[in-house]
């Protein structure tokens, strides 16, 4: 058994978990996960359908994107993932895609405000919308600058990576992460069911409001605070 198959493994089936539930079209998006102890990230391969993908086609890098182990080309949001994991030292796992409802919030450059219980259910912010980037920064490094980008957004304002675990790239697409890429998909899909929920309820009513204080708070820490009353745990 090789070094990294265990890494590779992790990484393949949670990419063949985003066509299945909806969140990529043929090659639209990317799954890595991150093992810190040996200093590399795992990551899908550029331009590969994911009916044809296999557990040893995931390539292995450092966090200076030298490939450390695989025959293919890495993803071409790469860079990306690897300023993420070398700048927020919690993130264990990384997703991108180009899910419909969250790529067209990003598109529009707009934050997806808190509008009901199933955001607050799992953060207590608006899902923040990066601007896009100058010209500099595209003529640059594109791919390098995107993790800065992100970056960039949360210090903005004042928000965390661990607390609000995803975001949009303005006129791109969306990023999430968690402890691991096991989570990282689930926050994946919950970003678009929350984008579709906003999208619609705005449908229904422009003016609709924001989900007050005291539910965003109540909601959250149900799940997640100190005396967290949710699931079997």
């Amino acid at each position: 058994m090789g070094k990294f198959d265990e890494l590779k493994k992790e990484v393949y089936e949670a990419n063949m978990q985003l066509p299945e539930l909806g969140l990529v079209l043929f090659t639209f998006g990317n799954a890595s996960a991150v093992d810190r102890e040996q200093g590399v990230f795992a990551i899908k391969p550029s331009g590969v359908p994911y009916n044809i993908l296999k557990p040893e086609d995931i390539v292995v890098l450092d966090f200076e994107n030298n490939v450390i182990e695989g025959s293919m080309r890495p993803s071409s949001d790469t860079k990306t993932h690897a300023v993420l994991y070398k700048h927020w030292e919690q993130i264990g796992g990384i997703v991108h895609t180009h899910s419909t409802y969250a790529t067209a919030w990003a598109q529009s450059q707009m934050d997806i405000p808190i509008m009901g219980t199933t955001h607050a259910d799992h953060l207590t912010e608006d899902v923040p919308c990066a601007p896009p980037m100058s010209d500099e920064m595209i003529r640059g490094d594109y791919e390098h600058q995107t993790g800065f980008q992100i970056m960039d957004i949360f210090a903005e304002k004042g928000i965390s990576y661990e607390e609000v675990p995803m975001v949009l790239v303005g006129n791109h697409a969306p990023f999430t992460w968690g402890k691991d890429v096991k989570k990282a998909v689930y926050h994946s899909a919950v970003l678009e069911e929350v984008a579709k929920m906003a999208y619609l309820a705005l449908q229904i009513n422009p003016d609709a409001p924001r989900l007050k204080d005291s539910l965003i708070r109540k909601h959250y820490e149900r799940k997640h605070g100190d005396g967290s009353y949710y699931g079997q745990e």
